[in-house]
């Protein structure tokens, strides 16, 4: 018997049925992955990382 994985859409919190029938997992819907698209364009998500060392914050490879 095969165990059915399901998973919590991420943006309305469905259940989605994790297989090659559910075409926008882990999203349940179109809708709910273009919103969650919209959000990261928007800028309103983020995976936090490093901070920007570039020169403009007075940072330099050189020692000297």
């Amino acid at each position: 018997m095969t165990k059915i994985t399901t998973v919590q859409c991420p943006q309305c919190g469905a259940s989605v049925v994790w297989n090659e029938q559910s075409a926008y997992r882990p999203f349940c819907s179109k809708k709910c992955q273009m919103i969650d698209f919209g959000e990261w364009a928007d800028e309103e998500n983020a995976i936090a990382g490093a901070p920007d060392m570039s020169d403009g914050d007075g940072w330099s490879e050189d020692p000297y």
